[in-house]
């Protein structure tokens, strides 16, 4: 007689639950709502880069490419950061192609923390770095970003850094809150970071969605950092084109090997065709950002304005496209679930609840997130919508 399995299955995993924006996806597909909640565009991809992927295809470049990215896009990403950024990065040593940003965090701390090492994050955060420090064995420690302007405090931040520290994940411009880390809050966490011996992993997926006189500063441009900075960025919200998951890694030789071996073994590499894409993209890319920056800029006001119109508060970001906006004026105090739900049902807009993005008990219970990576067509039918609540 067949025994039953005895239904045990790694620990790591009692400490994350399935995605809640990837549930708000999927509530709103069954109300028929607007997905407001996931942050991918429903609009096209620019000519250039979709012609550039089926000409890529077209010749055959559809097998395996070097593991650690194609020679071609990697010369491509070393060149733009020193285009945009005065970083002489060598492409054979320090750059790293993976499948997306999200394998780039992962292969990341798997290659570089240690079990019960700490890494300090910034609250509100992208809804991964939970997880993937689950996987990695370390332990998170967060510093809040106080709203409406999401500035933190200095004297948190000290007392969040010890001998145990390994490493800091700075998200900017920032996913969920739009902010854009100043000189002199990156000066202070270089200052740290050198002080403690601890690495900075910087997730710069939004660098060229910038707006409102913010400007990006990379971490590894601060003095003291470009041996002990990770930054991960991609295409995938640049170029709109979220299912391509191509990102990278830009790091220090001694960083980037161990990166490199993890990511070998992970996903051994990211599709060849999307890849020479990819590095077309970035090769004649330079006139296009301004566009995408005024483009979201302008999305981001098709939106902001009903919320604000509607009764919510909402600090208006810098970068990214999503927006924290405050509905505790709207008869739901404290239950950021419910409301999430109401507006699913009611007004048939679908946000993600701002309590997913927090630990600290009670944090974001008075927020959603909503993202305006949409059509200009839809995010005016959301704001209809909205205006009705």
């Amino acid at each position: 007689m067949l025994s039953a399995p005895s239904r045990r299955v790694a620990s790591r995993t009692s400490v994350f639950t399935e995605s809640v924006i990837r549930e708000m996806t999927r509530l709103s597909q069954v109300h028929g709502a607007l997905n407001l909640a996931q942050g991918f565009p429903d609009f096209p991809a620019p000519d250039f880069v979709k012609q550039a992927a089926v000409d890529a295809i077209n010749a055959d470049i559809n097998q395996y490419a070097i593991t650690w990215g194609s020679e071609r896009l990697r010369r491509a990403i070393a060149a733009k950061v020193q285009r945009f950024y005065g970083l002489d990065v060598d492409p054979d040593r320090e750059v790293t192609v993976t499948c997306g940003a999200t394998e780039a965090m992962m292969a990341t701390q798997l290659a570089l923390i240690e079990e019960g090492d700490e890494i300090i994050v910034f609250e509100p955060f992208y809804e991964n770095y939970v997880p993937d420090a689950a996987m990695s064995g370390a332990k998170l420690v967060f510093v809040t970003l106080e709203a409406p302007d999401f500035t933190f405090d200095p004297d948190a931040l000290r007392a969040a850094f010890s001998p145990r520290t390994r490493a800091i994940i700075v998200n900017t411009p920032n996913n969920p809150c739009g902010k854009v880390f100043t000189r002199d809050e990156l000066e202070l966490i270089a200052e740290l970071c050198q002080e403690f011996d601890a690495i900075c992993i910087t997730d710069e997926i939004y660098e060229h969605i910038i707006f409102g006189g913010a400007r990006h500063i990379p971490m590894a441009t601060i003095p003291g950092m470009a041996d002990r900075t990770v930054t991960i960025s991609g295409l995938s919200k640049t170029f709109s084109v979220t299912g391509w998951r191509l990102g990278y890694v830009v790091a220090a030789p001694w960083l980037s090997d161990a990166i490199r071996k993890v990511h070998d073994f992970l996903t051994v590499g990211a599709p060849a065709p999307l890849q020479e894409a990819g590095a077309i993209a970035i090769e004649q890319g330079d006139d296009y950002y301004p566009e995408l920056a005024g483009m979201y800029e302008h999305k981001c006001d098709i939106l902001l304005t009903p919320l604000l119109e509607a009764g919510f508060k909402a600090h208006r970001p810098e970068g990214a496209y999503y927006i924290m906006a405050d509905f505790s004026a709207l008869g739901f105090h404290g239950d950021d679930s419910a409301f999430a739900d109401h507006m699913i049902r009611n007004a048939g807009v679908a946000p993600v609840p701002g309590s997913s993005f927090f630990v600290s008990p009670g944090a974001g219970a008075n927020l959603v997130r909503l993202t305006f990576s949409k059509s200009d067509e839809t995010l005016t039918a959301a704001a209809e919508r909205i205006a009705r609540m």
